[in-house]
């Protein structure tokens, strides 16, 4: 398969409609280890291009490969196969409230036949302290920030022991400290588990910092696809518009 499909993820000329075109003749790939991040202003396909990565949405045209695999067409029981290398960090951190910290993370790991109860909680410690949120092991989400929620969702993530990480706006309604911190996590996990992944992101510092590659989209279509170092030499208006907008909210 990975001769056939070189690339991690590939979007091959990916069309999807809802009321509108949302992704319109869409191109674009992540390589093992590779940071991707897709930019955009809101509706433009970013969360879209999310759910067709993790099977939860079809293209009607075109084909999505992903984990080496064309999925375009796999059945849900195949679709849980590839879910075992890919998984999700959403926005909200989906984390559930009537568990504590430790139990939300053990639940990823309550399948797992070759880990003993005992192995189980030293992941979970050890995933804490890679996250650095030993001090809430017994704290239940009602208590924590956006921000720690997403930092336990993450360690919830990495339990599974995924080959490839979706972040959903990890630093939005965050605090700059905690936008900090949730940044210096994912250039960690990256260097430390070479991990593949792909952030869908408002948060250009964010783009900046932890990304090799960046999609840009607009009205669909993916006006912009290359190195991070590259994008301020685009020339495309929107891009440039975007760039300068940033500027000013930073300025």
């Amino acid at each position: 398969m990975i001769d056939k499909f070189p690339h991690y993820i590939e979007f091959r000329h990916v069309y999807k409609t809802f009321d509108y075109p949302v992704l319109v003749d869409a191109c674009f790939h992540v390589d093992p280890g590779q940071t991707v991040a897709v930019i955009g202003r809101s509706g433009v396909g970013k969360s879209v291009s999310l759910g067709h990565i993790m099977g939860f949405l079809k293209p009607d045209k075109g084909q999505v490969i992903v984990a080496h695999n064309d999925i375009t067409e796999y059945p849900e029981t195949r679709l849980r196969e590839i879910r075992r290398k890919v998984t999700m960090v959403f926005q909200n951190g989906a984390l559930f409230d009537s568990l504590t910290v430790a139990d939300n993370i053990l639940f990823s790991l309550e399948l797992r036949e070759d880990y003993d109860q005992q192995n189980k909680e030293d992941v979970v410690d050890g995933l804490l302290r890679m996250v650095d949120l030993q001090e809430f092991k017994d704290a239940f989400p009602t208590d924590l920030s956006v921000g720690h929620k997403r930092a336990v969702a993450i360690a919830r993530a990495l339990a599974a022991q995924p080959e490839c990480v979706l972040y959903d706006e990890p630093t939005t309604m965050v605090d700059p400290i905690m936008s900090a911190h949730l940044t210096e996590l994912m250039l960690r996990l990256k260097s430390q588990l070479g991990l593949t992944s792909v952030v869908v992101t408002h948060d250009l510092n964010l783009m900046r910092r932890v990304a090799d590659n960046v999609v840009v989209l607009f009205e669909g279509k993916v006006i912009y696809f290359g190195a991070v170092s590259e994008i301020d030499n685009c020339e495309h208006p929107h891009i440039q518009e975007f760039l300068a907008m940033d500027r000013v909210e930073l300025g």
